[in-house]
């Protein structure tokens, strides 16, 4: 009997991997701006897909001239960029569960809705050694607000959708992954998503401390 029920993993980066920066990273800004956090955080989130920074298509510069414009902000771009990259910190749990996959022979990968940024974080927290590909929309050109990156990345591993299991903390993605014909996990927290992954990879249940969440 085979260890697990697929033979990849996709894993999204900010919010599974690592804390969410990016919405913290916004909270800071708007609080330091004395903006809503949520209502703010909201109106980032679509700009950095209206400039088309999300998927390459424009640079960094203008994606915080477009938050100053139209959300009132202040700040230096270097300033907003480090707000946002502080807020990224990987979760040692998670990446025990990564390896653990990798040592019964799934095929891991990231699929991130990033920018640049991801590269930078690289250079800094060393992750992308544990995973066979990275795949980023930044450099993608497109995003997982379109269904079609599933099949796209599937079929770029060689890899029939059925087989693969796709973790995200965005509710839409994980819809979106699952009518690709992929197999979802909607991550919501430590204790849920270790039952979950353990229904696909028994094996995973038995990591040290997953018992004492």
């Amino acid at each position: 009997m085979k260890p697990c029920r697929v033979e990849a993993a996709l894993f999204d980066f900010g919010g599974v991997l690592a804390d969410e920066g990016f919405k913290n990273g916004l909270h800071a800004i708007a609080r330091a701006n004395k903006k809503d956090p949520e209502t703010f955080a909201a109106q980032a989130r679509e700009l950095i897909h209206d400039t088309g920074y999300l998927t390459g298509h424009a640079a960094e510069p203008a994606y915080w001239e477009a938050l100053r414009v139209h959300a009132g902000i202040s700040g230096e771009d270097s300033e907003l960029r480090n707000t946002i990259l502080r807020g990224f910190t990987l979760r040692p749990w998670m990446i025990e569960v990564v390896e653990r996959l990798r040592d019964l022979g799934v095929r891991l990968a990231i699929l991130s809705d990033q920018t640049n940024w991801l590269d930078e974080l690289e250079e800094k927290l060393h992750f992308f050694h544990l995973f066979e590909r990275v795949f980023n929309s930044y450099h993608m050109g497109k995003c997982k607000r379109d269904q079609s990156l599933f099949t796209e990345v599937t079929g770029i591993m060689g890899l029939e959708p059925s087989a693969v299991l796709f973790v995200d903390d965005t509710c839409g993605h994980v819809e979106r992954a699952r009518a690709a014909g992929l197999k979802a996990i909607w991550f919501q927290g430590r204790e849920d998503f270790l039952e979950e992954i353990a229904l696909v990879c028994p094996a995973v249940a038995d990591l040290p401390g997953s018992q004492a969440r």
